[in-house]
Parts: structure tokens; sequence; C-alpha cells
């Protein structure tokens, strides 16, 4: 028995031996003027699995450059990686790497290849950190991709039509992305996903974008966390998607007349909670979606707060503020399969005789002027006019064409500190 124990101890630390002697024959390259190297490409030729390479302050005009092994690419100062217009700047082809610390610029720009400043190649453990990328057709894109983090770069376009540019960040059929603090403008879409799963979205910036802030289709069980999305083209677009969770993001200034703070398209099993939604010409629109709950989120100062067509079933909306929009919610339909509960409504006329601070009237939420201004646009130029007083005031004296059970309850006398 001691024998056997001893060999067992013997191999751990044999084990552990062999992984510190490996670890030792890594070795750091430097490339710049007066170093090693002057050319990147001439480095990463000669580099082994596991070398760093540090590119010193400069402007570098290589072309494409390919890792295809393990290594730790670093730039010192923000040395400058140019595309000229012509190339993908950055390819990664290999696992376990990391890129940090450079300022990469005009890449290639055609719709064959989808050429970026940074695209990973069916590799996994990838890290991108720290960079700037400006000017690209894609800044950094995802194919194939696992367990990779994009945390903290800049990435900035100035293109001024949608087929001019590529998106921000770009993800396609990947799975545990963590996509964490990056600032985004001026690309076609600031984040985009399809068939990407099991991944986070944190702490983002993605403003002035020439469609969408976030884009994602087909991506299920993910997580949208403190992200804000302002003035973009068409604000934030959810697709064909299950099992999302969205929590504590903001969406704000989307205006247009196809322009949502967020666009809900068959969705279904979602959750949102402490989400703002303020000054978008409509804050939520629900399309073909179902099983979702909404709690604990800010409407404020929007067209319309929430727009649910009638095609949307078992959405539960409760404990929300709606406060100082022009229509709080509207429908198409006159069957409504979802409900309202102790939400905050600023129009709300009610009382509260026992002090409970839920109002004792019911409080009926879809006038009928936002009825007939979902199935007339035009119907909007009456706007303000006292014969559309006078039509909401009768409806809700004496409800006949609205739903008669789109409503709450239980309406909260005072809003919520969210």
């Amino acid at each position: 028995m001691d024998i056997r124990i001893n060999y067992r101890i013997t191999f751990i630390i044999a084990f552990f031996l062999f992984i510190a002697t490996e670890n030792s024959f890594a070795k750091t390259i430097h490339v710049g003027k007066g170093k090693a190297f002057t050319s990147i490409r001439k480095a990463l030729s000669v580099a082994q699995s596991g070398d760093t390479i540090i590119v010193n302050a400069g402007v570098y005009k290589e072309g494409n450059i390919i890792i295809d092994k393990p290594l730790h690419f670093v730039g010192k100062d923000y040395p400058i990686l140019d595309g000229e217009l012509k190339h993908e700047i950055i390819s990664i082809k290999s696992d376990n790497v990391s890129v940090s610390g450079f300022r990469i610029q005009n890449s290639g720009r055609t719709a064959m290849s989808d050429p970026g400043g940074i695209k990973v190649y069916d590799a996994k453990n990838v890290t991108i950190e720290k960079n700037i990328l400006t000017n690209n057709y894609f800044g950094i894109y995802l194919q194939y991709a696992a367990n990779c983090i994009i945390k903290n770069n800049v990435i900035k376009a100035s293109q001024k039509e949608e087929n001019q540019s590529g998106n921000g960040v770009h993800c396609w059929k990947s799975d545990s992305l963590q996509i964490i603090g990056n600032k985004i403008e001026g690309h076609r879409d600031g984040i985009y996903f399809e068939f990407v799963t099991h991944s986070v979205i944190w702490r983002n910036i993605a403003k002035n974008n020439l469609r969408y802030g976030l884009h994602f289709m087909f991506s299920h069980n993910n997580a949208y966390i403190t992200n804000y999305f302002k003035h973009n083209g068409a604000g934030v677009a959810v697709m064909f998607t299950k099992k999302v969770v969205m929590i504590n993001n903001t969406f704000e200034e989307n205006w247009g007349d196809a322009t949502y703070g967020v666009l809900f398209k068959e969705l279904s099993d979602c959750y949102l909670s402490g989400n703002r939604f303020i000054k978008n010409t409509t804050g939520i629109y629900f399309d073909g979606s179902n099983r979702i709950t909404a709690e604990r989120n800010l409407f404020k100062g929007n067209g319309w707060g929430m727009r649910m067509q009638a095609n949307c079933v078992d959405i539960t909306i409760s404990h929300n503020n709606f406060m100082g929009n022009t229509f709080d919610v509207t429908t198409n339909g006159s069957l409504t399969l979802n409900q309202f509960f102790e939400n905050y409504w600023d129009k709300y006329e009610g009382y509260d005789l026992d002090k409970d601070k839920i109002g004792d009237v019911p409080y009926h939420p879809l006038s009928l002027y936002a009825v007939i201004v979902e199935k007339n646009p035009p119907a909007m130029l009456l706007y303000r006019s006292f014969m559309i007083s006078l039509l909401d005031k009768s409806e809700k004296v004496l409800p006949s064409l609205t739903p008669e059970n789109f409503v709450d309850n239980k309406p909260r006398m005072s809003p919520y500190n969210l």
C-alpha cells in the first residue's frame, strides 16, 4: 500500500514539473523599430505555441495577419495595424489566442468574404480585449467560436449607408461567448447574433448605429444585462428566439416610423426586469410572442409605451411604471390573452379609500383613440383635439369598443422606486 501511494505522489510531482517546464520554454518576441523583428508576420513565423509577441508603437501595413497557433499578441502604446481598405487585418485560426492593445483600422470591404478588423475562424478560448477598431467593414467577427471573450474594445465606423458597413460585433453559430464592456458606434448593427447560444452580453454601449444597436435571431439561452442602446436607426430587434433574459438595459431615443426600443418578433420564454425605455417611438413592440414576463421596468416619454399585437399569448405585465407616454399600450385586436396587474399608470384617475396603495377602481390602459390610430395611422392628426378627448372620456365611462379584459385590476397609486 505504501509503495502505491509513493508511486502516485511521484507521478503527481512529475506531472506538475512537466507543466512548469513546458511554460518555461515560452518566450517573448518584440517587434518594432530597433527590435529583433521589424515585421509582425516574420515574428509570427518563428513564434512557437504559448509565446508572447509584443508589438511596439508604429504603423504596420502588412496585409492579412494570420494567427494560427496559440499566442499572446500584445500591442504596446497602441500600434496601428492598417488594412489599407484592401485586407482583412487579423485572422485568428487557432484556439487559445489573445489579442490586446492594438489600433486596427481600414479593413477591406466586400460582401463576398465579410472581412473584419479581427475575425475568428472555428476557434475556442480566444480573448480580444482593449483594442480600438476604426473604419473597418466588420469590427470583430466570430464564426463557429466557443468560450471566447470580447471585452472593453472601442469599435467605430463612419459609413453612411447600411450596405457599406458590416456589424460592430458579429457572432455566427457560436456558443458560450462573453461580450463585455464594448463601445460600438456607426456600424450597421452594433451587436449581431445568429445561432448563438449560452452567452452573456454585459455593460456594452451601442449608439448611433445605422440599423440596430442589438440584433439577434435564432439565438437561445442568452442573457443581456446592463447594456445601453441609444439613437440607433431602428432600435433593437429580437427575432425567432427563446429563453432570453434581459435585465437592467436602457433603450433610449430610438425614433422613426419603424423604430422601436425593442422589437420582439416570435419570441418566447423571456424575462424582462429593470429595463428603461425612454423617449422611443415605441418602447416595446410584441409580435407573435408568448410566455413573457415583464416586471419592474420603466416606460417613460415614449410615443407608445407598449404595442402588443393580438397574436401574442401569455404575456404578464406587472409592477412597471408607465409615465409620460403618449399612449401607454395599444393592440390591433379585440381579444387579449395577456394580463396586466399592479402597474403604475400616471394617467390613472382612480382613488384609494383603504390606503393600501392599490387603486380601488380597475384601470383600462387601452384608449379608444389608441385603437383607432393603430388601425388608421393618419388619425394621429387629431391628437389633442377636443373631439378625441371627449371620445376617450366616453369610452372610459361606458367601455364598448376596447377589449373588456385589457385591464389592470390592481393599478398602483404611486410609482415604484426602480
